[in-house]
This record gives C-alpha cells, structure tokens and sequence, in this order.
C-alpha cells in the first residue's frame, strides 16, 4: 500500500506510527504533518481541506489509499472528490460526515432511528433559545452547531449564564456559522466513556474502549478542552456493557446510515454518556478517531491498521481477524500554558529523545514546529501526548508520567490524575 495521510495533530501522528510500522505499508506520506510525523514520513505543505491540492498530491506521490486524520477535510467533502477519481479512502464523504459536521443532523438522525439520546431542541435565535433553556433546570447543555474545534459544547450552571451563551452564538457571532443554530438538550448525569468502532458500510468492530478527560485541570475542574489525557482500555466496560451498546446505538447507526443511502467507511466515534443502571445514550458523534483517544487505543490495538484501513475500503472488514488488547496505554497531554484560551508560542521543547528512550514509551507531537536554529518549538495549545504503553493500567500509567519528567518547555502544564476514572466504577455496589 502507499498511502497519504492527511492531518497534522498528535492523532495523525499515532496513525502514522500505526501504518508504518505495518509490512502492507510500502510508503507513507503526510499532509501537512508535523515535525514528530516528518521522521516517519514525507510531509507536504497543502491545505488538506482542499480536493484540488489533495488530488495532485496524491497524482505526484502516487498514492493508493489515502487516511482522513480530522474531521474537517471529511466534512468539506474531500473524500468524496478522491473516490470520484477511483481513490479508496478511509473517512466518509460529505453526507456521512454530518454525523459530526451538523450537532442538529446528528440530533435528528438518532431520533429517526430509535438511538437513544438526551431529548433536545433546535432553536435559530433567542426567543427559542429562551422557551428551550426556561423547559429545562440547571445544569444546562448548549452546543454549538457546526464544528468549532472542540469548543462548541458548553456547561452553564445558571439560566442567565446559558442565556448569555446563546446570545453570543446567535447574535453576536462569536463561533462564527457553526453557532448559527445551536442545540440545546437536557442534561445526562452518568459517567462518559468513548467507544470507538469502524465500519465498512455493512460490518462494523469495535475498538478497544477508552475514556477521555475533558476538562484542563485535576478533578475535572476548569474549562473544557478539547482533550488532556486519555486510557485505554476501559476495566468496568464489561462484555454485557459492550453487547448493549453494539446493539443499542453501533448496529443502528450503521442500519440507519444504509438505510438513508448514506455510503460510510471509516470510524464512528459514540461519545456515551452511562448512567447507573447502565442504560447508554449518545452526547455527540464523531466520524474519525478521537484526540486524545486514538493515541492511546491504536498503540494498544493488537491488529495491523494498515490491514484494517484496506479492508473497510475494500468493503471486507468481516474478513479481518480481530483479537482483545493485551497492552493498557495511558496518554498525557503536555499543553501550553493557558490553553484552551490565549497562549504563548515558540517554546523551545526539550527532552523528547530522553523520553522516548523509556522502553514502552511512544510521544505523538501535535502544536510544534521546527526550527533551523532553535529546534523543535512550541506552536499550539496541546503540544504533545505522551503515552505509555504496558501489560496494566498502573505500569502504563507510571510510564508515561516518569517520561511526562522529562519533557520541558516555558508554560507547559498537564494533569496529573489521568487514568484515575479507571477505578471509579460508575455503578453502585451492591449486597
């Protein structure tokens, strides 16, 4: 197989480390990368959101599959103009990539299909928002429509605070067109967890389960972000668990996609919210793996990714032999200071290489850039993953932290509880 990657965040770095190190795998190219993807494959300066640049690219290297890292090219129907060329490619088209590009379409798809969610409403200015927000108590759930990079999706705790919410999104503007209509639905008390799953359009297999932490501090405090740490696997998401969620919301997902003559190969990221009798609804659909979370679930994957990619393109996915994880992963996000709001660049990051001498230790650059002079630099508010890789949580998680030691740069922070939900079962103990 040669293949173009196309992404440059920590996500597509862990992708890149999966492929590459596949025998399928003849060459591997990326656009645009980064610095930690440049020493594993070519990189290209190209705006991957664009069909024209991205058809060249792939004339030029002469690729025969290509990945979709992020959502964004996904959404703007990049795959679609590389399938009309004869070009397999790992990511739905435009239609499928709503699941994630349009919270309403997601919404309204799950509710055409029996997909358990939280009962919502779909509102395009104020005199909706309040009817919507006045129906509901504290705490309120306001997100935006469309994409805005992990910050669509707020929490408020007061009625006045979601109001205000809402006017910045539908008056002022501040997310732009993604807030111009906004989702506002009832609150789901619950624990979340992310399962991960790929399709070819027919099949569909799960992936190992991770959990992600959201918020930028210890304990779940501060504001959301779009990912600080994750772990794989998921101890209390037991097989009956992963049965009902296969049955309850994978399986009609991918009925519903077919039955709306919607064509998906690719991920179906569920975003779950599961509360205490175990009853699972869906908080949000992603259509490419999560950040944080593909790090650490593709190095505890125990199959060849490469082998996965060509058979969902290839519409055989039921053919891949697919076994349970030995290995447990657990990812930190070293990010900028100040993140997820302002930010300083041009960091110098030091202690990479000291890092990854650790055996069981794999770090996935995100926000960096090189230097001719001053090296690798700081460029984004999540600079890094860092993940550690062993046969327990507790190894992975000891790893990774003693290689987060080495690492440094001005500002950088991190949490320092990541992988502590593992032990918290959401489910009361009963007699």
């Amino acid at each position: 197989m040669k293949i173009l990657l196309l992404g440059g965040g920590a996500r597509e770095h862990a992708i890149a480390w999966a492929l590459e190190k596949s025998e399928r795998v003849e060459a591997l190219d990326a656009a645009p990368g980064n610095p930690g993807i440049a020493r594993i494959a070519p990189c290209h300066d190209i705006d991957p959101c664009d069909p024209v640049a991205v058809l060249d690219l792939v004339e030029r290297v002469k690729a025969d599959h290509v990945v979709v890292g992020p959502e964004a090219p996904l959404v703007a129907g990049v795959a679609d103009a590389l399938r009309e060329k004869g070009i397999p490619v790992f990511g739905p088209g435009m239609s499928g990539a709503r699941l994630e590009g349009s919270k309403a379409f997601s919404k309204q798809f799950m509710d055409r299909h029996g997909i358990p969610t939280a009962p919502f409403d779909i509102v395009t200015n104020m005199v909706e928002a309040e009817k919507a927000l006045r129906s509901r108590t504290a705490p309120y759930v306001v997100k935006a429509d469309g994409l805005a990079a992990g910050k669509g999706a707020f929490l408020p705790e007061t009625l006045e605070e979601a109001l205000t919410i809402c006017s910045s999104l539908l008056i002022e503007g501040d997310l732009g067109e993604a807030g111009r209509v906004v989702v506002i639905e009832d609150f789901l008390p619950g624990t979340e967890i992310t399962i991960l799953a790929v399709t070819d359009g027919r099949t569909v297999r799960l992936l190992p389960t991770s959990q992600d932490h959201k918020r930028a501090f210890d304990g779940d405090k501060g504001p959301n972000t779009g990912g600080m740490g994750a772990y794989c696997p998921v101890p209390w998401a037991d097989e009956s668990l992963l049965d009902t969620i296969f049955d309850t919301i994978l399986e009609p997902t991918v009925r519903g996609l077919a039955a709306e003559k919607i064509d998906f190969c690719g991920v179906i990221y569920a975003g779950l919210m599961i509360d205490r009798e175990k009853k699972c609804r869906v908080l949000e659909y992603n259509v490419r793996l999560g950040d944080p979370e593909a790090q650490v679930v593709l190095a505890a994957f125990p199959g060849d990714w490469a082998e996965v990619v060509e058979a969902c393109c290839a519409g055989h996915l039921d053919s891949v032999a697919w076994g349970q994880p030995v290995d447990s992963a657990v990812g930190i996000v070293l990010a900028s200071g100040g993140y997820p709001g302002k930010y300083a660049k041009g960091h110098q990051v030091l202690g990479i290489d000291q890092a990854e001498a650790i055996e069981g230790v794999l770090v996935f650059q995100a926000g960096t850039s090189m230097d001719p002079k001053l090296g690798l630099l700081t460029s984004g508010g999540r600079v890094m993953t860092v993940v550690g890789v062993a046969s327990t949580l507790a190894l992975a998680k000891a790893k990774a932290y003693e290689a987060v030691s080495k690492i440094g740069f001005a500002d950088a922070f991190y949490r320092t509880d990541i992988s502590a939900k593992a032990v918290q079962s959401p489910w009361p103990v009963r007699p």
